[in-house]
């Protein structure tokens, strides 16, 4: 996901007008200093790229809730967390934006870990900034 989240980061590297947040699901693990070098070892170089922790119940909470994307702690999974590897489109007033597919649904989520997906999503950066 990640991986992908810089393809996007270098698309628009410098716009001042696109933030992104990564959440930590392992907030004991993942304290300031460890996110700093992780952030060094897969090229996140945007200033506005936030790779966020704090309270795991409120992570949680905000992404099963908020965000409405799922995120649970499972120890028999590696790492020992799972999660949708879902974005979400954010506008500058907190929305979740989204777009329609050739049936008139919304397709409200982008797969982060499939090339189309993120295409589409960058698609849709261009079209909100």
């Amino acid at each position: 996901m990640n991986r992908n989240m810089v393809l996007i980061q270098d698309e628009f590297y410098g716009n001042p007008n696109l933030g992104m947040a990564s959440f930590s699901i392992n907030p004991e693990y993942d304290t300031p200093e460890v996110l700093q070098v992780y952030a060094e070892s897969y090229g996140i170089t945007n200033p506005n790229w936030h790779l966020l922790t704090g309270d795991k119940l409120e992570i949680f909470t905000l992404a099963n809730n908020g965000f409405n994307l799922y995120v649970a702690q499972n120890e028999e999974v590696e790492g020992g967390f799972e999660h949708s590897g879902f974005f979400a489109l954010i506008d500058k007033e907190g929305n979740i934006r989204s777009r329609i597919d050739e049936h008139g649904n919304p397709i409200v989520y982008y797969n982060g870990l499939e090339q189309e997906q993120i295409q589409i999503l960058k698609e849709d950066i261009k079209k909100l900034l």
